[in-house]
């Protein structure tokens, strides 16, 4: 390359590293909408909503988060691929929209969710359970399974819908259990509790945020916590895996993230604002008081737990036999 050629190599950096900062300097030009494929009331519609409004008081423009559910979250991705990829609107998405669906509904996907949306930031992880209703004669996990056993397709269970965290986290548990149960799915995860609740089904993995206004008047009962290790708030209470659901493991999360071919000095301003913020220990207090649990993961510790569980997901869906809708 010559001298001239050089020149005008530099030249061009310099023009879109200046169009770049311009992007950011008038970055935002308004109240920023946060599409959320979820159901308002659920426990990411909480973390998402607890996290805008700090978001909003740092980027110096409103958060506005916009629930945009059905079909598992593939309306809501519909209305993201039309947004403007300008920062204006950004999506709120959970591991099973990024990691799950994909190997569910592979017919109904457009595109690489790995690649259509840039990570911007982790905010929170929702611990799950095994609940059942007011007066089940089922105390833990083993009685599950033993009465699923006895009674194959008896026992329903709730879900917020085909592809939603409960649907998911409950046919893993049937599959690594060897036992069939009857779903029925509702309209979200909020009206899936309520199910719970009233009794109309008998068993749902159920968000803490979602069983807590129900575990004071005994109208849920937990049997089982889905993750590794025992929750540090219910220590008394075994997970599956110690009840005997050999390597089950189910949690969920919700992060932040920026539609493709959004102007990298826009991405880089957002990265840097949502870190001040999932570092908030108000934030912290706001989501544990709720039963949920921060998650700060930066883009690339994001980026790496999106990767991890594709991988994951394809292979529980294969091992399963999981069905889409």
């Amino acid at each position: 390359m010559d001298r001239r050629q050089l020149l005008q190599a530099g030249a061009g950096s310099l023009a879109l590293a200046a169009c770049g900062g311009a992007a950011a300097q008038g970055y935002p030009s308004g109240p920023i909408t946060v599409i959320l494929p979820l159901q308002a009331g659920s426990a990411s519609d909480v973390a998402v909503r607890s996290f805008s409004e700090r978001m909003g008081a740092v980027v110096g423009a409103p958060l506005v988060v916009e629930n945009v559910t059905g079909a598992a979250g593939l309306i809501g991705l519909e209305r993201l691929s039309k947004a403007r990829p300008d920062g204006q609107t950004l999506a709120a998405l959970n591991n099973s929209i990024m990691t799950i669906l994909p190997h569910l509904q592979p017919g109904k996907m457009k595109g690489d969710m790995r690649t259509d949306f840039i990570p911007i930031a982790g905010i929170a992880n929702i611990p799950t359970f095994l609940g059942v209703k007011r007066g089940s004669p089922l105390k833990t996990v083993k009685d599950v399974v033993a009465f699923a056993k006895a009674n194959p397709d008896k026992l329903m269970y709730s879900s917020g819908g085909v592809g939603s965290p409960q649907h998911l986290a409950t046919e893993m548990f049937a599959s690594y259990s060897g036992i069939k149960l009857s779903h029925i799915p509702y309209k979200g995860a909020s009206q899936a509790a309520l199910g719970l609740a009233s009794g109309e089904v008998d068993v749902m993995m159920i968000a803490l945020s979602l069983a807590l206004p129900f575990l004071g008047d005994g109208r849920v009962e937990l049997v089982g916590y889905c993750g590794p290790a025992r929750h540090p708030q219910f220590g008394d209470l075994k997970t599956l895996q110690e009840q005997g659901v050999k390597d089950y493991d189910y949690s969920s999360w919700i992060a932040l993230f920026a539609p493709k071919d959004t102007p990298a000095a826009v991405v880089e301003t957002l990265r840097k604002q949502a870190a001040s913020v999932t570092g908030d220990r108000g934030l912290h207090t706001q989501l544990i008081r709720s039963g949920m649990e921060p998650w700060e993961r930066d883009a690339r510790q994001l980026q790496r737990a999106v990767e991890e569980d594709h991988r994951r997901w394809e292979r529980i869906v294969k091992t399963a036999k999981i069905q889409g809708a």
